[in-house]
């Protein structure tokens, strides 16, 4: 008697794993817990060296009741899965370990299932975002959201696109990590300099952007680009603050559906929950724009420079008398992100003191420039989220941990004296790279405390001295 596949009795062994508790059931099939059947060196990708027993996540994808054709698609499916998933490594990725095709000739329904071992992670995003009690805090969601794009960076970078991103294909590990998973429907980019690749009419309704509903299908399949990847994430950041609802109105995928063609085909606006705070609304909006022409420019790589930037949190703007009004951190937080005294705001080059520095005027001044033209739209309100930083150190990466407590936004004019031709490069929210920095000195400040602005933070090219 056959037992179906979410009744497995624990113990049941696939390779060299045992089957434990049951994770999770749905449509497309069901999860248990792994644990070693045997030594552990005998298991694949086992050895942590910790001494601990590895759990894995054993997806079984059943074959019963498919036509031949339809059953040699899904096996073909999980071995690209799982062959992309060993090559693909990356901290954001899920791991792969392994898949097995079941031989069970007596039991129809296991015989020919397809199980996908994979490292275990806690939950899916869906989960957590539907969890009772208090939900994530803005600032775990950020940092949600920054992990999955740096797993888009990855895929992209290495000419992949992933084509099916949604809550439930993010799962969050043990540490409260994010990392992407189920790879069925990657696509690696063969087009002209590997601008688009092909995949079956696949995907799910609530994720796929409006020339998706009208793509041509053809020998090959639909016509996939990593701007597919972008609009999902539009979605998921829209989900992630608004208690999980789409942007586009509807009561069924189908009707959703008929409302992001509505707005593709520009019949309707796009309208954001007022819950997304403003600057991921601003985000998702570039992410949602309507056509893959506009919504290109808006890289991973691109949008993931963006999320670190803002991920530095400000206060709300303060009055000052005669003067435009001026965003600072707290000192303490100053202290903590930047690791520097409270009492010293002390940023030069490498972030040492100039002590006895000549205070001579600087060579020159430089306007500061936002890509974003929300930002450069509402300069006066120095909107914290359009806020940008100034490192203390151009050669180390262009992060939180590298700004000066000091903000400066769209049209502020700053005082520079040299420039730094080879830095860290730096790419802006449109996807211009540079290298280039200039030194300037932080505004209302001493003139012997300086900091550095990224070349692509200005449209302003001054014939300045290099910087020793």
């Amino acid at each position: 008697m056959s037992a179906p596949l979410d009744q497995l009795p624990p113990g049941y062994r696939v390779g060299n794993w045992e089957v434990g508790e049951r994770i999770a059931s749905g449509g497309w099939g069901t999860v248990y817990e792994g644990r070693p059947a045997g030594p552990r060196d005998s298991q694949p990708g086992a050895g942590s060296g910790d001494g601990q027993e590895e759990v894995v996540a054993l997806k079984f994808l059943p074959t019963a009741g498919l036509a031949p054709r339809q059953a040699r698609a899904l096996v073909e499916t999980a071995r690209r899965e799982s062959e992309f998933g060993r090559r693909a490594r990356h901290p954001r990725l899920i791991r792969m370990l392994d898949s097995v095709v079941l031989s069970e000739p007596g039991d129809p329904v296991l015989d020919g299932s397809v199980v996908l071992v994979m490292e275990r992670a806690g939950h899916s995003l869906r989960r957590f975002l539907e969890q009772d009690g208090p939900g994530p805090t803005e600032l775990e969601k950020s940092r949600l959201l920054t992990e999955i794009c740096e797993g888009l960076v990855h895929l992209h970078g290495i000419n992949w696109v992933h084509g099916d991103l949604k809550p439930d294909n993010v799962l969050i590990m043990a540490d409260g990590s994010a990392r992407l998973s189920d790879f069925g429907l990657a696509v690696e980019l063969d087009g002209t300099h590997g601008t688009h690749g092909y995949m079956p009419p696949l995907g799910t309704l609530d994720y796929l952007p409006p020339e998706r509903w009208r793509a041509p299908l053809g020998e090959r399949g639909v016509q996939v680009r990593p701007s597919n990847d972008i609009w999902a994430l539009g979605i998921v950041i829209h989900q992630m603050f608004a208690d999980g609802t789409s942007p586009f109105p509807g009561a069924t995928p189908m009707a959703r559906g008929a409302a992001v063609q509505e707005y593709g085909e520009g019949r309707a606006p796009l309208r954001l929950d007022n819950a997304v705070p403003l600057f991921w609304r601003e985000l998702a909006a570039d992410c949602l724009a309507p056509t893959h022409a506009e919504r290109a420019v808006h890289t991973a790589e691109s949008l993931l420079a963006r999320m670190r930037t803002a991920s530095v949190p400000t206060v709300s703007p303060v009055p000052r008398s005669g003067e435009r009004r001026k965003t600072l951190f707290g000192v303490a937080v100053a202290a903590a992100l930047c690791g520097v005294a409270a009492a010293g705001w002390t940023y030069a080059a490498g972030g040492d003191r100039t002590e006895g520095r000549d205070a001579a005027e600087p060579a020159g001044r430089i306007a500061v420039y936002n890509v974003v033209k929300l930002c450069r739209d509402r300069a006066e309100d120095r909107l914290p989220a359009c806020s940008l930083g100034l490192a203390v150190d151009p050669a180390r990466p262009y992060t939180v941990e590298n700004v000066v407590a000091t903000r400066v936004w769209h049209d502020d004019v700053l005082s520079v004296d040299c420039h730094l031709p080879r830095g860290t490069a730096v790419t802006d929210e449109t996807g211009i790279r540079s290298a280039r920095w200039f030194r300037v000195r932080l505004p209302d400040e001493e003139p012997s405390r300086t900091a550095w602005l990224p070349a692509v933070r200005t449209q302003d090219h001054p014939v300045l001295p290099e910087c020793s």
